[in-house]
């Protein structure tokens, strides 16, 4: 039996070391150990597996939370079958999240209810659980941080953060529109990621319709031209899932 100020000396020490797996496994570690007869080395490397594995799943779980979703969906709960067929032909493609590695954009446009948002947070947590750095927001809160920036003279940290980022997610662009001012910030901001990092955009819109948001055909014309370089254009033309789940609704 291990004297408590061992028990105590480990525990400070583990603490102090950030070793908290290590910290809470290691007597349970020790009894299998023993019961299995392996030696010490042996035992030092289980022990040092668990905590290594500890913080892979810590480190995940953080690049998840700070990612900023509103909620969670996972690709494995998309009705596959249910996805416009241009999606369903291309989400092989995308779930194996090779356009991250190529820093190639990915573009979701349809109609609302088909999918759009849930395929788009599917990937980004796809790219969390593999180590890459994420960030979602929506088109009118990205201005509405922008613009804050500006005011407050931290716009350049900002900038430096956000083309860092493995994957930024734009979700909703085309549900509100915004003045000259706002459609040259998104601009220039979304161009310091263009042909290095991947950016995920959804909307609603037709590429012919994006200079009803801008208001500047060559804005428009340029925007279009950065975002859609090599990258995969998905159609996500269907009928809404929640116009299905209402007429399911309504028929039982």
């Amino acid at each position: 039996m291990i004297p408590t100020n061992t028990k105590e000396k480990i525990v400070a020490y583990t603490k102090e070391l950030r070793l908290p797996a290590i910290r809470n496994n290691y007597t349970a570690l020790a009894r299998q150990a023993i019961k299995a007869k392996t030696g010490y080395e042996e035992y030092l490397l289980t022990l040092l597996e668990d905590e290594f594995e500890n913080r892979v799943k810590n480190r995940k779980s953080a690049r998840i939370r700070q990612a900023g979703f509103p909620y969670k969906k996972y690709l494995q709960d998309l009705q596959r079958e249910e996805l416009p067929k241009n999606a369903q032909s291309k989400i092989d493609i995308l779930e194996s999240l090779e356009f991250i590695k190529n820093g190639q954009n990915v573009i979701l446009a349809g109609n609302p209810g088909t999918g759009k948002t849930h395929l788009s947070i599917g990937l980004g947590i796809k790219a969390c659980m593999e180590d890459y750095r994420v960030f979602y927001t929506s088109i009118p809160r990205l201005i509405t941080q922008i613009r804050e920036s500006r005011s407050q003279k931290t716009l350049r940290t900002l900038e430096g953060r956000f083309e860092k980022y493995d994957l930024v997610i734009c979700d909703e662009f085309g549900y509100i529109s915004f003045d000259k001012e706002g459609a040259e910030m998104l601009f220039s901001h979304l161009s310091l990621r263009a042909g290095r990092k991947s950016t995920v955009i959804t909307t609603n819109l037709a590429f012919d319709q994006w200079s009803e948001i801008f208001g500047d055909p060559v804005l428009t014309a340029a925007m279009v031209d950065r975002l859609t370089h090599k990258a995969h254009i998905i159609n996500m033309n269907g009928m809404s899932y929640r116009i299905k789940e209402t007429k399911k609704w309504l028929n039982n």
